[in-house]
């Protein structure tokens, strides 16, 4: 064998060593690449699963206000519409009373002679005064109990709106 064929085959040899090494090494760099492919998979896995359960826990604590403010205004409500029940009740039972005569309507008459309306303080055995009364038309007294009533549901609707918005804006 010449020299040069001596040279041709080293060379040859050579870049088929060399051949060999890069495909070694891709196979190497392909398995490591691989390796942290994996590793960042879990990772992500891992961070996709605490996201997740964050949000459930905090799906899970916004369940329960919710369930606490609707518990409430539910009570809320109940007290309410007992209220309401109550005062109705009550004008009716004094609408009653009027009708039947057992209880009368008065209101004061100004006297000209004292230039007052009312006395100033009540009497040491009694709550009547000297001062004169008249006795309201029961027709016109039960009017008024309606307005009074009207005026009843009117401020413990108003409550009840007010609870309601304190409850949903807390």
């Amino acid at each position: 064998m010449t020299p040069v064929q001596k040279l041709a085959s080293l060379v040859l040899l050579i870049l088929a060593l060399m051949a060999g090494a890069a495909g070694v090494t891709w196979q190497v760099q392909d398995w490591r690449m691989g390796e942290k492919l994996a590793e960042q998979a879990g990772l992500h896995k891992d961070d996709l699963a605490t996201i997740s359960n964050a949000a459930a826990a905090q799906a899970r604590a916004e369940q329960d206000k919710r369930l606490a403010t609707e518990q409430q205004l539910a009570a809320s409500d109940q007290q309410h519409t007992k209220e309401l029940s109550d005062a109705q009740r009550n004008q009716a039972l004094l609408r009653d009373r009027l009708a039947t005569a057992d209880v009368r309507m008065s209101v004061l008459l100004k006297d000209p002679a004292s230039g007052c309306n009312v006395p100033a303080a009540a009497g040491a055995f009694s709550v009547v005064h000297a001062a004169r009364r008249a006795q309201l038309d029961p027709a016109h007294a039960q009017r008024i109990v309606t307005i009074t009533d009207d005026g009843d549901k009117a401020v413990i609707a108003l409550l009840a709106c007010q609870s309601y918005v304190n409850a949903v804006t807390r």
